[in-house]
């Protein structure tokens, strides 16, 4: 189901996904099939349909099946069409109800147990037991959960599975790989927003490129004619481009980056002249120019070189891959 509507403020010309969901209350059998677009879209459509009081925001959405908490989009779109979600609203826990079926795997009381007895300490071991009941439920575990089963020590690990320690290895590897293919696609995601971005930037710079042109030929016209002043005889600058430098509290991030080439370019005594300038300000700003100008050729040259690594990488599914990911530093 496609949609190009005002559903989630959608940019002009953006086709948005809809997903059908089931939504239930905590405790409660009566479920609504609703359909959204991405996260917030079906928060918000769960406090309409479910009644929930706006003083009880925000709302929590985790799986009806096993109580795994929902809050990525990317994850979101990765579930199966018609999956359970229960809403939760301000501090509720999720509680099993029999009626979900699928692959709920742990009754309310043993989750209560677990996490009154040892908190945080044993969660990988309720993420190890849903695995244990169904494999395919790794494609339904949050990025958290596999680096939690990641960073579990083998030894452990496959005691919790009753599973030898090689056998264990191997999943640990199978989860490191799930984690870099998510991973991988954000990268895509990130690459594909900036490159998007390069082409509207490109797109912007030719057609200053045209005005810049024509501002060329126009200024040229009126020197012939005597038009322009004896101040600015000697400057080559576009009127527009003189008139930014005037008025722009910072116009280094005003001209495009061909202007900025002229500026630079341009006699620091000619151009203080025709600015009606001191020559200490006006090569102050030749030089914010210069350093914007820098700026924008090492951005365009490393959005380049993404493209180019993007475009070689050939990972073969059976390529072999680190066993576990480094954590990165959160600063």
């Amino acid at each position: 189901m496609e949609v190009t509507g005002e559903a989630g403020a959608p940019e002009p010309g953006e086709i948005r996904i809809l997903k059908p969901c089931l939504l239930r209350r905590n405790y409660s059998r009566e479920q609504h099939g609703v359909a959204a677009s991405c996260l917030e879209d079906l928060r918000s459509k769960a406090c309409d349909i479910l009644a929930i009081d706006k003083s009880l925001t925000p709302i929590t959405l985790v799986l009806a099946e096993d109580g795994t908490i929902v809050d990525d989009d990317d994850y979101f779109l990765c579930l199966p069409s018609n999956t359970k979600f229960v809403a939760l609203a301000n501090n509720e826990k999720w509680a099993y109800n029999n009626s979900d079926g699928g692959t709920a795997w742990i009754s309310q009381e043993s989750f209560d147990v677990d996490e009154t007895d040892s908190g945080s300490g044993v969660k990988w071991k309720n993420v190890a037991r849903q695995l244990k009941e169904d494999l395919s439920s790794i494609i339904l575990l949050s990025e958290e959960d596999l680096q939690m089963l990641v960073d579990v020590p083998c030894s452990d690990l496959a005691q919790e599975l009753r599973q030898s320690s090689a056998t264990v290895q191997g999943l640990q590897h199978t989860l490191q790989q799930v984690l870099d293919q998510r991973e991988e696609a954000r990268r895509s995601k990130q690459l594909l927003q900036l490159y998007l971005q390069a082409l509207e930037k490109e797109g912007s710079l030719l057609s200053k490129q045209e005005e810049s042109k024509a501002a060329f030929v126009e200024e040229a016209d009126a020197v012939d004619s005597g038009i322009s002043g004896e101040a600015s005889s000697d400057v080559a600058l576009a009127s527009h481009i003189l008139t930014a430098l005037r008025e722009k509290p910072a116009p280094e991030l005003s001209l495009s980056s061909q202007d900025l080439e002229l500026v630079t370019k341009e006699d620091p005594r000619a151009l203080a002249v025709a600015l009606n300038w001191d020559i200490e300000k006006t090569e102050t700003v030749q030089e914010a120019c210069d350093r914007e100008l820098a700026l924008r050729l090492q951005q365009m040259q490393s959005l380049r070189s993404l493209r180019s690594i993007s475009a070689r990488k050939t990972s073969l599914p059976g390529e072999p891959q680190n066993p576990k990911r480094t954590r990165q530093d959160p600063t």
